[in-house]
């Protein structure tokens, strides 16, 4: 039976989110804490993660109110970090493959999706990356992609579709709401470009991690697309 387990999260953080997606596709027994990250509680900072962010993992230790967090259980940050160890703690979950050569596929999938997915994502979002680097880092993602695929990596799921879900996610709401900072009919655009054939793969794959319960169960929709149209607001 695996320790006590607590997750500190903020409901519409697409890292925290990843995370609450691996606990549940694994079937593993946690408790959820939300944290304003916009006023941090100073025993977050002084007693979990002094740098503050979400999500932080405190495994171990006796249980204990999630506000009076014990020294004995282990600080985990770093939301692929956590990811890792939650494939180690649960290795009957599937979360990562048997196999050392699917492994390095998933670790190697990770990498990706930090760099050619969220980076050029939040940084056009943010009205400070290119539409085009965008298009060419979902291109990156849509290589790895077997085709017909029901998974990033192999037949299962896996911490690589936990790791990109959330991000997907954030994609549709940029590409139905035009929320962003960047030019108006930008984010139309490119979800009018991603209906075409060229991007059909991963158009598909996203259609069915999106439709997973794990991830209905987890998503705030409307929270997230308020919080990037005030968020995000552009200049009037």
């Amino acid at each position: 039976m695996s320790e006590q387990l607590t997750l500190y999260l903020h409901p519409l953080s697409p890292y925290s989110q990843k995370v609450e997606l691996a606990l549940i596709e694994a079937n593993a027994p946690y408790t959820g804490y939300k944290i304003d990250v916009f006023n941090k509680p100073e025993w977050f900072v002084s007693k979990v993660n002094p740098v503050g962010k979400v999500p932080t993992v405190a495994y171990g230790g006796p249980s204990v109110k999630p506000d009076e967090p014990s020294p004995a259980s282990s600080k985990i940050t770093e939301s692929n970090v956590i990811l890792e160890f939650l494939a180690d703690l649960y290795p009957n979950s599937g979360l990562l493959p048997k196999d050392p050569v699917s492994r390095s596929k998933v670790r190697s999938f990770l990498d990706a999706n930090s760099k050619s997915i969220e980076e050029p994502l939040y940084a056009f979002l943010g009205g400070v990356g290119s539409y085009e680097n965008v298009l060419k880092g979902i291109e990156v993602i849509q290589g790895l992609l077997e085709e017909d695929a029901d998974f990033a990596v192999g037949v299962h799921y896996t911490i690589a579709d936990a790791s990109i879900s959330p991000h997907i996610a954030r994609l549709r709401i940029i590409t139905e709401t035009d929320a962003g900072r960047f030019p108006a009919g930008m984010g139309i655009k490119l979800g009018e470009e991603l209906k075409g054939p060229k991007f059909a793969k991963f158009t598909k794959y996203a259609d069915r991690v999106l439709q997973r319960a794990s991830f209905k169960q987890t998503f705030d929709q409307e929270g997230v697309a308020t919080f990037f149209k005030t968020f995000y607001a552009r200049a009037q």
